[in-house]
């Protein structure tokens, strides 16, 4: 889940590679670091600590060179220590490496490389890349070759640039089932884990694929197949519109994102209407559907599944990424596989994916990331429009999530028309709700930022909205949150509320108002304090939440706003980052 960049061109390097990192950082922010080429010297300058707290401390804006690459992490083996920052050199300090993923085999290449004499100076996975290439680089061979020869030792999932003196003047690297972008502009080239991290600079980007090793040279790209053959690339045009990462006058990019929803969803709804039909059909026409996400999106696929029964009459099922494997048996070629990730990289879906296609399964992504390595495995994309979501905590995605699907299963029973005028005219309710309540949600964040834990309860087409709200307020707030189908109140959750405690109900006025609130009472009676979410008053809430009447599909939209709004707060009040919660990262590349 970490940031890569190299740039090698006309420019100064490290000014270039410093703003990308800025951009990269929603990937990783426990540390940083750089490595430039210049007059026959290796210049590599790291520590822990966020961007900009690396690059004031060291200034590494005054390192030379017209070839560097960058990084900024987010842990997986080894703390958060300046050792462990990348790049990492090698025994020799003449070659640098930056890498996202995993070296599954890690342990067992550390061993033989230290039997063989090399030293290690940090904990990391990482570093026994640079010392394999260091080995390679003594026999004689280019870095392009060195790379190409010790990819196939690497167990895991990876993406990787390396940079040495013994081959100058060149930047060289390789994925695997990790992404990794390169972009061009006249004799200028970039490479990053991300698009965002140069979209500033150019908008003509080339894809790499599994295995391939890619060599950027001052007014020169080569791609090499595993194999070490030449591959002809095309290019392809990046759109601009996506990678906007201006928080504009917003304190945060998380409030901002929340904000704009609904303005976005005018974006969300212009999609085509041929392609949802198409799509709609070979959903229908499947023996199985299955819908694989994380996280967030997987909130939004349990919204989902009830929306393709209720209206399409077609059951589906909804598993989680990382237990996805373990179903695999049952995926064959009468099986739709529709997989849900706001990056189009999240390790668990993509690894699902590729096992579902190897078995004929038909997969359909919904996107929001152009050039994902997701958007190339599936048959079919559907991309959310939302624009780039920069804030770990996903907002105005899991909204987009929960509209394509919404679009989806009216598109079951031929009324995609009717389906995108209503989302077109749910921008100005979503914006009433913010404006009823901005002012309470301030006074209730106050009230409860000092509770250690808080439940969230609903029914129906509502409970994955408790779950989603409940994660927001987890993630960004480090609170314990829960939430649940209200119901399940009573099996074992009701024994941990006490005088106090926060829960939030999510109480429409629709066929689950009476028993919801009969839930509701049950937790009050036990000394709950209640927060009500509805359109619908109650002497019950302690605190209400108004949300405005709707069809009774439209409520999980328009609930789950005021609520993620209230996390921020929340968060906030509490003194912590919603933007960058810690031990979390946007894009969950590793498994």
């Amino acid at each position: 889940m970490c940031g890569i960049i190299g740039y090698c061109g006309q420019k100064d390097a490290v000014p270039v590679v410093l703003e990308a990192l800025k951009c990269l950082e929603y990937r990783g922010y426990d540390s940083a670091g750089v490595a430039s080429l210049c007059d026959g010297q290796l210049l590599i300058s790291k520590d822990a600590g966020k961007v900009e707290e690396v690059i004031e401390k060291h200034k590494l804006a005054t390192l030379p060179g017209h070839v560097a690459i960058g990084h900024t992490r987010w842990a997986t083996h080894g703390g958060v220590t300046q050792s462990n920052a990348h790049p990492h050199p090698d025994c020799t300090g003449r070659l640098a490496v930056v890498h996202n993923g995993i070296i599954e085999n890690n342990q067992e290449l550390r061993r033989e490389l230290t039997e063989a004499g090399h030293r290690f100076a940090s904990e990391t996975d990482t570093e026994v890349i640079a010392h394999l290439l260091e080995d390679e680089l003594k026999s004689g061979r280019s870095l392009e070759q060195a790379m190409l020869s010790i990819a196939p030792k690497l167990e895991g999932s990876y993406a990787f640039v390396a940079v040495s003196l013994d081959d100058p003047d060149k930047i060289v690297g390789t994925r695997k089932s990790n992404p990794l972008i390169v972009g061009l502009k006249d004799r200028d080239y970039y490479i990053s884990s991300d698009a965002l991290a140069f979209a500033q600079y150019t908008d003509e980007v080339m894809a790499l694929e599994d295995n391939e090793v890619v060599v950027l040279t001052e007014g020169a790209i080569e791609f090499l197949d595993p194999e070490g053959n030449k591959v002809a690339k095309q290019s392809r045009t990046l759109d601009q519109s996506w990678a906007v990462s201006d928080k504009g006058a917003y304190q945060h990019f998380m409030l901002k994102e929340i904000m704009e929803q609904a303005q976005v969803l005018e974006r969300i709804v212009d999609q085509d209407r041929q392609q949802f039909t198409q799509i709609a059909l070979d959903i229908l026409r499947a023996r199985q559907v299955i819908i694989t996400a994380c996280g967030t999106s997987r909130y939004a696929a349990l919204v989902g599944r009830y929306l393709f029964s209720r209206v399409g009459k077609k059951f589906c099922d909804v598993v989680m990424a990382s237990e996805f494997g373990y179903f695999a048996d049952s995926v064959d070629k009468n099986t739709v596989v529709i997989a849900v990730s706001q990056s189009g990289e999240t390790a668990d879906v993509v690894e699902g994916v590729k096992a579902a296609r190897a078995v004929g399964a038909e997969v359909i992504s919904i996107v929001n990331r152009p050039n994902s390595i997701l958007t190339d495995l599936s048959h079919q994309v559907i991309y959310l429009n939302c624009g780039s979501e920069i804030a770990v905590a996903a907002t105005k995605s899991f909204l987009s999530q929960l509209a394509i699907f919404y679009l989806l299963a009216f598109a079951m029973v031929n009324s995609f028309d009717e389906a995108a005028a209503s989302l077109a005219g749910l921008g100005g309710q979503i914006s009433k709700t913010l404006d009823w309540n901005k002012s309470e949600l301030i006074k209730l964040s106050d009230r409860l930022k000092d509770k250690d834990d808080a439940y969230y309860i609903a029914r129906g087409i509502n409970f994955a909205i408790a779950s989603e709200a409940a994660l927001k307020l987890k993630e960004i707030s480090y609170v314990h949150a829960e939430g649940m189908p209200a119901g399940e109140l009573k099996h074992g959750t009701l024994a941990l509320i006490e005088q106090g405690t926060p829960v939030v109900v999510i109480c429409p006025d629709d066929y689950t108002f009476a028993e919801t609130l009969s839930n509701a009472i049950e937790t009050k009676s036990r000394g709950a304090y209640i927060v009500g979410v509805s359109d619908r008053e109650s002497d019950v809430y302690d605190s209400w939440i108004r949300i405005p009447e709707v069809d009774e599909l439209l409520y999980p939209m328009v609930a789950v706003v005021p609520l993620q709004l209230l996390a921020y707060y929340i968060a906030v009040n509490r003194g912590c980052d919603p933007d960058k919660p810690r031990n979390l990262a946007k894009s969950v590349t590793v498994k």
